[in-house]
């Protein structure tokens, strides 16, 4: 059986995809797994052995859709469901799959705030979609692989993080979603181990002020790094605090503890971080079903009625007060990563 999996972008959503792919791979005997994302997306599953083929999109939809037709595909397997999709799954003219991406019901809970958004998870969602060829969800969460061959110098980071830091990823694909730079340096201050910051090169400045409060203890990794370096970063880190973006969801694949800092979006449009068959205790924690173990934290500031604002972030708050992110509570997050560091 041979299936096309398609989504285009972005880090977050394709490492989402994950648990399908895998458990398509898996339980499918024989299934010849392809995998389709804009060539810009190249990196995020370039190293996933549960994927034989890869195909790129770039610019030109028609000769994407040439390339594929000669495959004869039995199944498309669509996990983004946009127009780009639809076009190619009308002009391969086979079975497709689609995820429930549940556009009218992000509508009304970002603009109307009423909602009737599901509380099933994205990847869950993933999975459900290949229900028609039995295929179940295994439980075993999120993947990101790194190549072999990517590795860090041993002077990647000063000698004094060696054993061990906080990733705090001060980078987001919209303003909305960052915390402004004085609460993220309140927060470096009350973080008690070295602060590695991750982010790319559009944050290298952002970084260079947070850490000028004490660049002994806070390193400014923005832009230094690829993306699968940066990877390594988060692999290594003792915890990860991070704004909803795509290390987030990488931080999760590695298992790594997290605190999760929403602003225009929410765990509402069910995004949250992922982890293997996991459920929430009394204090709404996500926690291992198996061993109890707290692995994430939500930072929310409760009961703001305009939030989420937007499915993705916007360049600056649409009420002009960004309560959002200016009324976090720097010192519980703060609290969060330390203990979350000492238990690593």
């Amino acid at each position: 059986m041979r299936l096309l999996f398609i989504r285009f972008s972005s880090i977050g959503d394709i490492v989402f995809t994950t648990p399908a792919i895998r458990a398509a791979k898996q339980q499918l005997p024989g299934a010849e797994i392809h995998f389709l994302t804009k060539a810009s997306m190249k990196a995020v599953t370039e190293a996933n052995p549960h994927i034989d083929h890869f195909h790129y999109f770039d610019k030109d939809l028609s000769a994407t859709i040439n390339g594929l037709k000669a495959l004869n595909f039995d199944y498309v397997i669509d996990l983004h469901k946009n127009l780009r999709t639809f076009k190619i799954k009308r002009a391969l003219g086979v079975s497709a799959l689609t995820y429930k991406k549940l556009s009218w019901q992000k509508l009304l809970l970002t603009k109307l705030h009423f909602n009737f958004m599901p509380n099933r998870h994205i990847s869950d969602r993933c999975v459900d979609a290949l229900a028609p060829l039995g295929v179940v969800n295994d439980g075993k969460g999120l993947d990101y692989f790194i190549p072999s061959a990517i590795q860090l110098s041993e002077n990647a980071l000063p000698a004094s993080y060696r054993d061990g830091y906080i990733a705090l990823v001060i980078g987001a694909s919209f303003a909305s979603k960052k915390l402004p730079i004085p609460q993220l340096q309140d927060l470096c201050k009350q973080l008690k181990f070295p602060v590695v910051l991750i982010g790319g090169k559009e944050d290298a400045l952002e970084g260079e002020q947070v850490a000028s409060i004490n660049p002994a203890n806070i390193f400014n990794a923005c832009g230094k790094f690829n993306l699968h370096e940066s990877a390594l970063l988060v692999q290594q880190s003792k915890t990860v605090i991070s704004h909803d973006t795509g290390f987030l969801y990488i931080a999760c694949a590695f298992h790594k503890k997290t605190i999760a800092i929403w602003g225009a979006t929410s765990p509402a449009l069910n995004v949250e971080p992922y982890y293997p068959t996991m459920e929430l205790n009394a204090n709404k924690v996500g926690v291992f079903s198996n061993e109890g173990a707290e692995m994430y934290y939500n930072a929310i500031v409760p009961n703001l009625p305009c939030q989420p604002c937007s499915n993705y972030g916007t360049k600056q708050c649409p009420q002009g007060h960004f309560a959002c992110m200016r009324q976090q509570n720097i010192t519980t997050i703060a609290a969060k990563a330390n203990g979350y560091y000492e238990e690593a």
